[in-house]
């Protein structure tokens, strides 16, 4: 039986004809309501736009600093590249790491590799190489952990406002877009779509990887 023509519902598990879809559209469940397949409206485009966007952001992001604590009469500031040494320099290398890892080597990739899926498709750059670069990219998703750092620095902001004066800087604005750009790159991307075109181009590739 040939897979390719059904889509199971992510939610209860029916299963249907794929339907097919132009673009704005989308197919919902019958049973529970969910969505099985939606068809993004420019999908390549505006990826494309946003995962170049993120990229242009990443050194401001890194580099420059986040925000400044006045304490006892002294200013310090720091980047997210500060912190990082920072740990370092105290002896914290595992949440040095961690925080170098989840923090700008994942979204760096993501953009990275997403802007390259989308060249790909955008200038028909298609080869088989690219069905493991997608589903290695698509793996990617898991390990998107901006959110939680962005949720760090909220909660340390709140406990230090009662005991400093804090200033904002460039370096959270551009980290807060970079964060934005890192997961509307994710959000405007079609998967559903891509995985059908390189199946459509690339039929005995993806056989013998299983798609």
């Amino acid at each position: 039986m040939n897979t390719s023509l059904f889509v199971a519902c992510q939610q209860c598990d029916a299963l249907y004809d794929k339907p097919q879809l132009k673009q704005g559209q989308l197919a919902k469940c019958n049973r529970c309501g969910s969505t099985l397949v939606e068809r993004k409206v420019d999908s390549i485009e505006r990826s494309f736009h946003w995962s170049l966007a993120g990229l242009i952001l990443m050194l401001p992001a890194i580099l420059l600093p986040i925000m400044g604590v006045t304490l006892a009469g002294q200013f310090h500031q720091a980047s997210l590249f500060d912190c990082i040494l920072v740990l370092i320099d105290r002896g914290f290398f595992m949440i040095a790491c961690l925080v170098f890892l989840f923090a700008i080597a994942v979204p760096i990739v993501r953009l990275s590799g997403a802007l390259y899926i989308c060249y790909c498709f955008k200038f028909n750059r298609l080869k088989p190489s690219l069905l493991s670069f997608f589903r290695a990219y698509h793996h990617l998703d898991h390990w998107a952990m901006l959110n939680v750092f962005m949720l760090g620095i909220v909660v340390s902001m709140y406990k230090l406002l009662d005991d400093t004066e804090l200033s904002i800087n460039l370096g959270l604005l551009a980290f807060i877009l970079w964060l934005i750009c890192s997961t509307m790159s994710a959000a405007a991307l079609d998967q559903d779509s891509i995985w059908d075109k390189l199946e459509r181009a690339f039929p005995r590739s993806c056989d013998n990887e299983h798609c």
